[in-house]
């Protein structure tokens, strides 16, 4: 009598406390993995093709170190007019991020991998968010900035705190998509790599 094979081990291939967050609404136990990845812009790549390279090759990378596992991989790139909107890192980019999307429309593409390690199947997904901001003055900007430091966050703000004051309206499927990790796109996949949810 052959033994069931062990479930694979489900693993994130992100250190993002967000991500983290997010994935834990939908599972209980799961790793986390830093993929390492590079993740420097191609010349002319499209926002949404920059996203979906970067969550496979995220994957990618962690399913090398785990051979029987559901790897998740995800990415994000924020533009306005075709611009990318890179994590800030800094106050001042922060404030300027702000005053360029102040009044305006900011696209989020949200990418996903989900990779089975044990025979190197993928699925993927790219999430289209559209968010309008209001128009900003500089001293709401500041207070902002100051309150919420959202410095390691594309666009410069964060959509589950404070900065769902700063918009007009979200256009998008998948809500969760926006901080991260489009949870109904990974819910279907994980179903369908035979996890159980709900």
């Amino acid at each position: 009598m052959t033994a069931n094979p062990p479930a694979p081990r489900i693993v994130l291939g992100s250190t993002s406390r967000y991500r983290a967050e997010l994935l834990r609404r939908l599972l209980a136990d799961f790793a986390q993995a830093a993929p390492g990845t590079d993740e420097t812009p191609w010349p002319g790549e499209a926002p949404a093709a920059r996203a979906l390279r970067l969550a496979i090759a995220k994957a990618e990378a962690v399913a090398r170190e785990y051979r029987n596992a559901l790897v998740i991989g995800s990415d994000q790139v924020a533009e306005i007019d075709g611009l990318v909107l890179d994590k800030p890192g800094s106050t001042e980019r922060a404030r300027a991020q702000l005053a360029a999307s102040s009044g305006r429309d900011v696209h989020f593409h949200t990418a996903l991998c989900l990779l089975d390690s044990r025979d190197g199947r993928r699925c993927t997904h790219v999430d289209h968010t559209r968010v309008r901001f209001r128009e900003l003055d500089a001293a709401e900007i500041d207070r902002y900035v100051e309150r919420e430091q959202p410095l390691d966050c594309a666009g410069s703000f964060k959509c589950e705190g404070l900065g769902i004051s700063l918009f007009e309206s979200i256009d998008n499927r998948d809500p969760s998509a926006l901080i991260g990790l489009p949870l109904i796109a990974l819910a279907r996949m994980l179903r369908e790599a035979g996890i159980e949810l709900p």
